[in-house]
Parts: C-alpha cells; structure tokens; sequence
C-alpha cells in the first residue's frame, strides 16, 4: 500500500514537562493538521505529565523516576488507550517505536545521551535541544548520524540561528562563526558582587524564560561554552574560528561571516517556538502565532567580549575543547553536580568553577572514549565533584 502523503508526523517529545517541550507542544497544537504527539515523558513532572496526556491522547507516555509509575497510572486510569511505561530503560526505549518519524530531545543534562544514540540508530529524525549531548559525545554522534544516514536539526536558539545562515552557503566558505548570549544576570557585576549572588538572583535571566539547570549554566556562562563545543560538531568550524559576543538585547540569535567579509545573522524575538518550529518543519517555513521583531522599536543593538576572568565557567569550557577526549564529558558532569548545588545552597557562585576545575585535573584523562568510557567518566567525575563540594 502506498504510504499517504499527507500522513501526520509522529512526534516523541523527550522531556515534555519543560519548557522546550512545553513550547514544543504550542507548535504542534498550532499545526495539528501536520503533527501529532506519540509519546510523551518527563522525569519527576507526574501532574503535568499526566495534564499533557489527556490534552494531545499520546500512544504512549513514559515517567523516568519509576517511583511515580503508580501515581502516573492512577492520573491516566480514564484514559485506557494511552500505554504508561516508568523507568531509564523504558525512556531509552521508547525512542525506537516504529510509528515515530521526529525525536525532540529537550531532556536536560548527560541524560539525553543515550535515548538520542537510540533514535538515531532507528534511523529516527531527530531535533536537538539537548547540547549536553553533543558537548560530552560530539563526535560519536556525528559518525552515528552519518553512518544511519539521519537528519540532525539544532533546537537551540543560537544553533538554529546559525544552521539558518548556512542554509543555501554550502560551498561557500566559513571565515567566522559568531555566537550571541545576553551575558546573563551578572554581566556588569563586579568580583565582589558576583561573590554574594545566589540561586534566587541567578534564576532572573533579562531576556529568556528557561528552565533552572540553563539558566544557571547562562549566569555562569557555561552555556555559551557548551553550545561553542555544540556548534564545532553541527557545523564542522574548529573552536578558534567560533568567536562568542555578549549581545544583552537578544535580538540578534546568532551570525555566519563568510570568506569575502559578508556577515549573515538571524534576528527575532526571544521565542523558542521559532526554532522548535523551523527544527520540525525544516525547509519549509510556517506560520507561527506570536510577537514580530519591531525594528523600530529595538533601539539599540550592542556587542561586547566576554570577560574570561569574571566567568571562569567558559574558559573551563574552551580548556576542554582544545582538550578534546573525555575533557568536554568530565566538565559536564561537574557542571551538573555544581549547578544543582549551587541551586540547593551548598556552593557558592564562584565556587562552582573552582569544582568544576579540579575536578578537571583529578579525573582521568582518554584522548579516544568511546561510549562506555563516556559512561565511565561521567559516573567518576561527579563522584569527585561531589567530593569536593562543602559539607
């Protein structure tokens, strides 16, 4: 039978009950003439996973903490077509149903490694706003994308913005890749100010709504230095030639400057949808309902380097870039130790980088992982994070 034309894209959203897979979800409640959802899952979010499910009637839903399968089965008891699976092993497996034609990985963290590395080996189309994976695994994941012969989309803001001035520029050469952040919270602090911040100060991003493990990684500018490791892989520009600008309107995502001085950029609202939106419908552009950039009305757009001494987070993460190995995977471990403690109050903000340093410099060192030294580093790293914490 000849497979219809206009067959709805099944979508398996990993890491629903954020807030990219929150958005996620707007984009396709926005186009449920061309999308529908499969699967849904999240990791502690019971309440709102179960919210999600009644509202998109997914085929299947997965909670990773199996503690609150029973709970997640009693939310969705009137609901008996919808399957309710729990546990790590189920979330890594879900990925691979056959039904599935887009993977949006918008999990947080080291987890989204493995379930990515199964999408793609199922040869799954797959949109990527997790940058920890790439970050720890980069090129791992590239061999794994070619040799399945699977479309690798960027989610992320600045990556999307850059894969869209690439579009059409294939022979052309890439002088410079320029990478945007709005410089966070802590942009015109002093040492001594930043040494006081907390949680409760680095969590009032000025331009994003995102969730607390990135936006804690924006305030250190730690994110800026993953998604430099991000766009290495995705667009095969070497470190040195991707330069980041502090840019606090958050206007301009990201740019491309070509051989012959011609600078591209991507400018727009602070909208995850767009990205999530362009990953999914990709080449193609649809209508989004939201705020227009008023160009009129933006009256400034300023550019200015960041301060590596201030943020040491990012030149931790341009360290392990010129490291290679398993450096980027030991620095993501002990970011994700160090952010979550620093958001429990037990690290300081400039403490986080001083962990996340040592750290560096105690756990082993292989200059070709494969994916079972990855696992292996992550667990010894945040052991020795943890380690290092204050009791």
């Amino acid at each position: 039978m000849k497979k219809e034309e206009n067959k709805k894209k099944q979508i398996c959203v990993l890491g629903s009950t954020g807030s990219i897979g929150t958005q996620a979800l707007d984009v396709i409640e926005q186009h449920s003439d061309l999308y529908e959802v499969y699967c849904l899952t999240a990791n502690n979010s019971v309440e709102k996973l179960a919210q999600q499910a009644h509202k998109f009637k997914p085929n299947s839903v997965v909670i990773a903490n199996e503690a609150h399968y029973q709970a997640l089965q009693e939310a969705l008891s009137d609901e008996p077509d919808i399957k309710v699976y729990a546990g790590r092993e189920a979330l890594e497996q879900i990925v691979t149903a056959g039904p599935i034609d887009i993977v949006l990985a918008s999990m947080v963290g080291f987890s989204g490694l493995i379930p990515t590395i199964n999408a793609i080996k199922a040869g799954k189309k797959i949109c990527l706003a997790n940058k920890e994976t790439l970050v720890v695994a980069g090129e791992l994941i590239l061999n794994l994308v070619q040799k399945h012969h699977v479309d690798l989309l960027p989610v992320d803001s600045e990556h999307s913005a850059i894969f869209q001035c690439l579009y059409g520029e294939e022979q052309n050469e890439v002088e410079k890749i320029l990478l945007t952040c709005s410089g966070g919270p802590f942009r015109l602090f002093s040492q001594e100010q930043i040494e006081k911040v907390t949680a409760a100060d680095a969590l009032k991003h000025p331009t994003w709504d995102m969730g607390a493990k990135i936006t804690i990684d924006s305030a250190t500018l730690m994110n800026k230095g993953f998604e430099v490791t991000e766009a290495k892989w995705l667009f095969g520009v070497p470190a040195d030639k991707i330069q980041v600008l502090i840019h606090p309107q958050s206007v301009v995502h990201s740019a491309v400057q070509f051989a012959d001085g011609a600078v591209k950029a991507q400018l727009g609202v602070p909208d995850m949808r767009l990205p999530i939106q362009y990953a999914f419908s990709f080449p193609k552009r649809l209508h989004l309902n939201g705020d227009r950039l008023d160009l009129f009305n933006t009256q400034k757009l300023e550019f200015f380097e960041p301060d590596l001494n201030k943020f040491k987070c990012l030149a931790l993460a341009f360290e392990a870039i010129k490291k290679g190995g398993n450096m980027p995977c030991i620095v993501n471990a002990a970011n994700e130790v160090v952010n979550l403690a620093f958001r429990q109050d037990k690290c300081g903000f400039l403490e986080m980088g001083d962990i996340i340093e040592k750290t560096m410099a105690l756990t082993p060192f292989d200059a070709n992982p494969d994916l079972d030294v990855y696992l292996q580093t992550d667990k010894e790293a945040r052991k020795i994070a943890a380690g290092l914490l204050r009791n």
